[in-house]
């Protein structure tokens, strides 16, 4: 089996970061990730936004988010679990994901604001 690879620290950067949350997918994980405490595995993303998510999908997102250091993984058992690196990554760019996290939350509040305007006016 092959070892999972975590970057440094201090080998994680802007640029990688911005990359991986350019994704929606990867985004909402990773949203969903960094409001957690506790880990979770790859399984409990399989729907997101009602929408199902291939596994083989969703291995290769966690993979982009794993190697730009956003998520550490362990394997447990036949389990893939994943952890948020939000504390680690605030020492070194202190308020970067707090500021990324919060404007994803806006901007998904502007799109359901907009979507339940939509349904309003249809009927």
């Amino acid at each position: 089996m092959k070892p999972l690879v975590h970057p440094a620290l201090e080998d994680i950067t802007v640029e990688g970061i911005l990359h991986a949350l350019s994704d929606p997918t990867r985004v909402e994980i990773f949203a969903k990730m960094a409001d957690s405490a506790g880990s979770a595995n790859c399984s409990s993303f399989l729907t997101l936004n009602d929408k199902a998510v291939p596994k083989s999908t969703l291995s290769q997102h966690f993979k982009v988010l794993r190697d730009a250091g956003l998520i550490r993984s362990e394997r447990v058992g036949v389990e893939m679990q994943n952890k948020s690196r939000c504390a680690e990554i605030e020492t070194r760019f202190p308020g970067l994901l707090t500021a990324i996290v919060g404007a994803l939350k806006t901007q998904s509040g502007e799109r359901f604001a907009k979507r339940a305007a939509k349904k309003g006016k249809a009927r």
